[in-house]
């Protein structure tokens, strides 16, 4: 194995440590579970400010009230 300058091996370990600390960073970023339950609920509302699917969901809750109405009266 060739020889090393130390200052250069420490650097390099240096070097190494600071990536891989900027990595666990991003991972615990990533993994966060707030950030992932915000990010889900704004794709959710995305989604369901669609109209198509907004007057889905308002038909299905029509056709729910309706069913309700009919079983409470019967």
């Amino acid at each position: 194995m060739a020889d090393r300058d130390p200052d250069d091996i420490k650097r390099e370990i240096d070097e190494a440590r600071n990536q891989l600390a900027s990595t666990v960073d991003a991972l615990a970023v990533r993994a966060n579970p707030r950030r992932l339950a915000d990010d889900a609920k704004a794709g959710l509302v995305q989604f369901v400010k669609k109209p198509v699917v907004a007057v889905s969901i308002a038909g299905v809750g029509a056709l729910v009230l309706v069913v309700f109405i009919r079983r409470r009266r019967g």
